[in-house]
């Protein structure tokens, strides 16, 4: 750029950015920061995003705008970065935490290339995952289903289950998970705690860092975020070994009491297996349906025993006396209304 100077009617060149960087190295931009600016500029799109739909209710209605809200948001980024980032321009993020962007390793401006791929795989990247995905999972679903059942058509098996199909009901099992890029964003989001570079995937990708455009003082040393680095490390860490923990335990071969040597339920004497468990009651319904359990080889005192709960020895309500059903309907109601004033 071209400028004139004041004195006289000489034209001299402007400074350029790499210039100003041979006399003093500007530092790279700190984690602190780059957030800051994305949490404005995800603010701004808010913003944009609200009004643009506030244009499509008055227009088309409400369900129109509840059943596009992702191509509205979608819309809407690609505008904003379009118009800041794509042109050249810094967005208001970036602004506000006086940072800019460079590439690493020749610190000059992006070149238009860099720039539109950082928008393409930004927000149409995750625009046409979020609308690929849940088709690509069915068809995997479906597929796996098929073959499990193929599995179990054609043999059965006592000792193991076979690797195949332990290996596909696996897949059947996790398969939300396993085709998430969430894990992905997750590591990249670690990294970036340590490291203090790279937001975004697609700027490691694309050697895409920020820079301050002012001079800091030493009292302005900013403060990386290596405890939240840790934390989500430890996070990742602990949910990896309750999933294989949990891996483990689905492929090892069900044992034939399991429930009794875990404490769900007990069997006593007639073979009838008592639930243990207080919100579980469809495996007591043995006990319920026998006609006489007295006269069926069912102990009382087994029953006591295993269920914690004592047989009387007659009702505690006759239903056919309405003298006491009265008075049991009355305290009833006198501790309903006290609990509900209280």
């Amino acid at each position: 750029m071209k400028t004139t100077n004041g004195s006289s009617d000489t034209i001299v060149e402007a400074p350029s950015f790499t210039a100003l960087t041979n006399d003093y190295q500007y530092p790279f931009a700190a984690a602190p920061d780059i957030i800051r600016s994305n949490q404005k500029d995800t603010y701004f799109q808010g913003v944009l995003l609200e009004n643009f739909s506030d244009i499509i209710r008055k227009l088309y209605g409400a369900r129109f705008s509840h059943n596009y809200t992702p191509e509205a948001r979608t819309f809407t980024e690609l505008l904003y970065l379009g118009c800041t980032t794509l042109l050249g321009n810094r967005t208001l993020g970036e602004e506000y935490c006086d940072i800019i962007q460079v590439e690493e390793e020749s610190l000059q401006f992006p070149s238009i290339y860099s720039r539109a791929g950082y928008i393409l795989s930004t927000v149409l990247l995750p625009y046409v995952l979020n609308k690929t995905l849940p088709t690509f999972r069915n068809r995997i679903r479906l597929k796996l289903e098929s073959n499990l059942k193929y599995v179990d058509r054609k043999g059965n098996y006592t000792s193991s289950l076979p690797f195949s199909k332990r290996l596909q009901t696996y897949l059947l099992s996790n398969l939300s998970t396993l085709t998430s890029p969430s894990p992905l964003y997750a590591v990249g989001l670690s990294v970036f705690y340590f490291s203090g570079a790279y937001y975004h995937i697609s700027k490691r990708v694309l050697g895409l860092r920020y820079v301050f455009t002012k001079r800091l003082e030493p009292s302005e040393q900013r403060i990386g975020y290596e405890v939240l680095g840790v934390l989500l490390v430890l996070q990742m860490t602990v949910q990896g070994w309750l999933h294989f923990h949990n891996t483990i335990r689905s492929t090892q071969p069900p044992l034939a009491n399991a429930a009794t040597i875990t404490g769900g339920a007990a069997v006593i004497d007639g073979g009838v297996e008592v639930s243990l468990d207080p919100h579980t009651y469809g495996n007591n319904n043995d006990l319920l349906l026998e006609e006489d359990p007295f006269e069926s080889g069912v102990s009382t005192e087994r029953v006591e025993h295993h269920t914690h709960t004592p047989i009387l020895p007659r009702p505690r309500y006759e239903l056919n006396d309405m003298e006491k059903l009265a008075s049991l309907h009355a305290a009833m109601y006198i501790v309903g209304r006290v609990l509900r004033i209280g």
